[in-house]
């Protein structure tokens, strides 16, 4: 009986979990270049005396789906779509290097070239400036071309592009940094390329989510039942020994 709800108890906590990460994969099924959460669990027994018939089940994060979203075609001049498995390195809010494959770029007030939540786009000389009210062009190497005026082209910045040759940890902030021991800036990866004119989706697929909500519903309910089983045999056996 001990194990039975001990058991029941930490499939039904992890269960909740996998909802959680399911539910904030959907939210984001239309966010652009969002990354699928992924999720795992394994069983530990609980050291102790009088435990050894106890087991939790805690959470082995394995990170995220790698696989690249679908491509949208914008035809706006300032989009970009990182191609195969390189990412576009961004200014987070504490000042640190971050990643990103959200391309949809923007000038702000002061003329810098930033992400639409406001985060300065890197360059590989740091925070890239462009003049004011020119018209800007992004090649496929991340070389931004700004025509002023004058109509003469001069450029102005290149995106810093970089290739992780490990998979990146994902931040609260919805950015990507290198994890580990080895924790820094990656170098740029001057073979890394990015088409214009396009942005990356979402890779949540959101009708294999959703089927997946259902099934950690349902699994969620037989946990729940199996509790109540165990509670009605324990008052049952308590019945049994009271003293009549």
């Amino acid at each position: 009986m001990d194990r039975l709800i001990y058991l029941a108890m930490a499939g039904a906590k992890a269960t909740m979990q996998r909802q959680d990460v399911l539910a904030h994969n959907l939210a984001n099924a239309s966010t652009t270049g969002f990354r699928a959460e992924m999720q795992a669990f394994r069983a530990v027994p609980v050291r102790g005396d009088g435990a050894s018939t106890r087991v939790y089940a805690l959470e082995s994060t394995v990170g995220y789906d790698d696989r690249a979203g679908p491509l949208q075609t914008t035809g706006r001049a300032l989009d970009v779509a990182p191609q195969g498995r390189a990412w576009l390195a961004v200014q987070s809010l504490e000042g640190t290097e971050a990643y990103t494959r959200a391309g949809a770029l923007q000038v702000s007030a002061e003329g810098q070239l930033v992400t639409p939540s406001g985060l300065p786009v890197l360059g590989d000389g740091g925070p890239i400036a462009v003049p004011a009210g020119a018209t800007l062009e992004v090649a496929s190497d991340g070389t931004i071309t700004a025509t002023t005026a004058n109509g003469r082209p001069t450029p102005v910045g290149r995106l810093k592009l970089v290739t992780p040759e490990t998979p990146l940890e994902r931040g609260a902030d919805g950015l990507f940094r290198v994890g580990g021991p080895d924790a820094g800036d990656l170098p740029v990866d001057p073979t890394a390329r990015l088409q214009s004119g396009a942005l990356e989706g979402s890779n949540v697929s959101a009708v294999e989510t959703m089927v997946a909500m259902i099934a950690a519903a349902r699994q969620f309910e037989q946990q729940m039942k199996v509790l109540q089983g165990a509670e009605q045999r324990e008052q049952g056996a308590t019945k049994l020994l009271a003293p009549q």
